[in-house]
């Protein structure tokens, strides 16, 4: 989208056509005229990787920040990247590092998009205890490749001072048509855990992120929502809201890492950080109940549609 006001925050995405990034797209376009009337948004399509093309997209758009959500998680989940570790390293960790240095050497404020799949419950750190993971704590668990290489570029990344960096987790959204959405991926499984776990509600974290690009906000942040929420309690959402006759099947830990090819984490993300500047984010459960009445509204336009037609 082109916009000739120079006045305006020239924001330039880099994995705009993946799910969190056309999403951030989406919300900024769709309230052009209202909250981000002083932003104009670009599309790069370079892949991050190559450093000649990350220069030339930032060298046509010009823009006074950057936002970075490219990079692999695999499909349909991250034992992907276990057998494509070579695309895995290019995209997540050359391709991620290249993008912030060129942004660094240019002098250009970038918010990347990481993960807080790098902590597991630990003995100081238990399910179901007051134990947090800040984000001063080191990292504890690279138990697949994906995390692996995201702990690698947190570490590196470190050493620069134009970096936002944002942890998300088992990222959930009010659409379960999204495949990435994490509600829709639990609702297929033949068996999910019960452990609590830290959640990031795009719809409230989003809008975050954009803010906290324009205002230039540095550092690492556990981007979730506070309080933890048990794959059950999720599952007793959607039976209670959406669909009475829907159920499910648990299995312990050690029965799931029997049919993964890489590990998985379960942690409780502190996020007292984000809090301090944004004291409105919802509670996890509040949330969800807000998404599930969501997704019910959808559906229920979505049969009078169907009726009408």
């Amino acid at each position: 989208m082109n916009n000739n006001n120079n006045s305006k925050h020239r924001i330039l995405i880099f994995g705009s056509s993946g799910w969190i990034g056309s999403k951030i797209i989406e919300l900024i376009k769709t309230n052009q005229d209202k909250q981000y009337d002083n932003i104009c948004i670009f599309e790069s399509k370079a892949r991050i990787q190559n450093r000649e093309s990350v220069e030339r997209d930032i060298g046509i758009f010009k823009p006074d920040s950057i936002i970075n959500c490219a990079g692999v998680t695999g499909r349909p989940n991250v034992d992907w990247c276990e057998d494509h570790q070579i695309e895995t390293i290019r995209s997540n960790v050359i391709g991620t590092l290249t993008l912030i240095d060129v942004a660094y050497e240019k002098g250009i404020h970038v918010t990347n998009f990481g993960t807080g799949c790098i902590y597991n419950y630990d003995d100081d750190h238990k399910p179901f205890g007051n134990e947090t993971f800040k984000e001063t704590d080191p990292v504890n668990y690279t138990g697949s490749f994906y995390s692996k290489t995201k702990a690698i570029v947190e570490d590196l990344t470190s050493s620069y001072k134009n970096l936002l960096m944002l942890r998300i987790r088992m990222p959930i959204s009010g659409s379960i048509k999204e495949q990435r959405n994490f509600i829709t991926k639990i609702l297929n499984y033949e068996k999910v855990v019960n452990v609590p776990n830290s959640v990031s509600v795009l719809e409230d974290l989003l809008p975050i992120s954009i803010d906290m690009t324009i205002k230039g906000i540095k550092g690492v942040f556990n981007m979730c929502n506070p309080g933890v929420v048990c794959h059950n309690e999720i599952l007793e959402l959607y039976k209670k809201e959406i669909d009475p006759s829907y159920t499910y099947q648990n299995f312990s830990l050690e029965e799931q890492a029997k049919i993964l090819k890489a590990g998985r984490c379960n942690n409780h993300l502190d996020v007292s950080k984000l809090l301090s500047l944004y004291p409105q984010i919802p509670t996890i459960q509040d949330s969800l109940i807000d998404i599930f009445r969501k997704i019910r509204h959808q559906q229920q336009h979505q049969e009078i549609v169907n009726i009408n037609e």
